[in-house]
């Protein structure tokens, strides 16, 4: 099935679903006079029609991210928010279903002349409380996401850790790493908001910086208004970057190769190198302090199940072996359980991104949970399996819903230590 022909079932299903909770609400507020509920049917439709509309217009159409950005908003606040309600409508359907099947029962049992009394009584109405319960649940979700959109989405959070390195060179302890993932440019629209975490990250003065993928959304393109701000990430060992799985277009052009798809690409990679990061392409890097020398390894995405696996390790580790610590970014954290223990016991940690935390859930320094975590096993912070380690940063930016709840944006300043 054709990316347009997802869409147009997706938008047939929500209107169906939209009918089923414009006849629910009716049902409920039946003591409306004809000149409200003309109103309303008005309003409930036109706000339906013109949001699919806008919907398919921040597709295809080059709008303001500004525009997009707000069409977005009120499309997923008001699909989650009837989804909600849902499970209220079918109970009470349900309820008056096993109703009408009662009564139609107990009407073939009876005398004609009852029968007929019962036929004329009043009809089964829709559940007042339910429907109304329905909509007070509604009205949590919309709350707290809602809130995740106007405080949440550029709420930079550092997050500072220790990372043990027993291997490290004594030039190398007490030396200061950053980690910043999952830009996804293409969803921003507040350039001072980004630019603040910049300054944020410029702050802690690290040593070197690591970034680990998804750059963009689908299209090169969507850094031309923010790549004057991520060209201001610098530090004085330099500044690694991999491709994540949204950087190669993919989900814009197919899996098909294309020249369209291939100039996109090349486009980001140009990208990495105008803002002057080193973009590890299933290779590695020496970096040296004090005649003392760690390797930089990075390869591009390899995921497991569905996500592609460009990433080639034999590459990245080639000509290694000398080197007491190897560093790996790979943006996607199932590798780690996926290959690299398995087979690269020489890594000695690998940094991701990937999940975003889902972009909800609770996270505190003793205790995080997030949907995410029944899809993937290591999802934020730091996991340790014998002697590898793996750090999990739960991205810069956001994707699908312009906001997060209660995972924040990170950006992770390490501090390397032999013990």
């Amino acid at each position: 099935m054709g990316r347009i022909s997802v869409i147009l079932f997706l938008c047939v299903f929500l209107l169906v679903f939209d009918y089923y909770c414009y006849r629910a609400i009716l049902s409920v507020f039946k003591k409306w006079k004809p000149g409200t509920k003309k109103i309303f049917s008005i309003l409930w439709w036109a706000y339906t029609i013109a949001l699919l509309i806008g919907v398919f217009a921040s597709i295809y159409l080059n709008l303001y991210l500004a525009i997009r950005a707000i069409i977005l908003v009120a499309f997923f606040l008001t699909v989650v928010c009837k989804f909600v309600m849902l499970p209220f409508l079918l109970i009470d359907d349900l309820r008056r279903g096993l109703i009408r099947f009662t009564r139609s029962n107990k009407k073939t049992s009876l005398p004609a002349t009852a029968a007929k009394q019962a036929a004329t009584g009043e009809p089964i109405s829709r559940s007042a409380f339910l429907m109304k319960a329905g909509m007070v649940t509604a009205a949590i979700p919309l709350a707290s996401l809602s809130w995740g959109v106007v405080s949440g989405a550029y709420d930079y959070k550092i997050k500072r850790r220790k990372l043990i390195l027993p291997n490290l060179p004594k030039a190398f302890d007490g030396i200061k790493m950053a980690q910043i993932s999952d830009i996804h440019s293409g969803s921003f629209y507040n350039k001072k908001a980004v630019l603040g975490g910049v300054e944020m990250l410029l702050g802690e003065k690290p040593d070197f910086i690591f970034f680990t993928g998804d750059l963009v959304n689908d299209m090169a393109s969507e850094m031309r208004n923010y790549q004057d701000i991520f060209s201001k990430v610098k530090a004085p060992l330099g500044v690694y970057s991999t491709l994540g799985n949204h950087d190669y277009g993919d989900y814009h052009f197919g899996r098909t190769p294309s020249p369209a798809k291939a100039k996109n690409l090349q486009a980001v990679i140009k990208t990495h190198e105008l803002m002057g990061w080193d973009l590890l392409m299933n290779e590695n890097r020496r970096l040296k302090v004090d005649g003392e020398e760690i390797g930089i390894l990075g390869i591009e995405n390899w995921g497991m199940g569905r996500f592609p696996k460009y990433g080639k390790m034999e590459l990245a580790v080639k000509n290694t072996d000398d080197l007491p610590v190897k560093l790996l970014l790979s943006h996607d954290p199932s590798h780690w359980r996926g290959q690299v223990l398995g087979s690269y016991p020489q890594i000695d940690a690998m940094f991701s991104g990937h999940t975003h935390g889902m972009q909800f859930g609770v996270r505190t320094e003793h205790f995080q949970w997030s949907p995410v975590q029944y899809i993937y096993k290591e999802w934020a912070g730091l996991y340790q399996e014998q002697n590898q380690q793996l750090y999990v940063n739960v991205g810069y930016g956001f994707l699908g819903y312009p906001g997060r709840v209660g995972i924040l944006p990170e950006i992770t300043i390490f501090e390397l230590k032999r013990a």
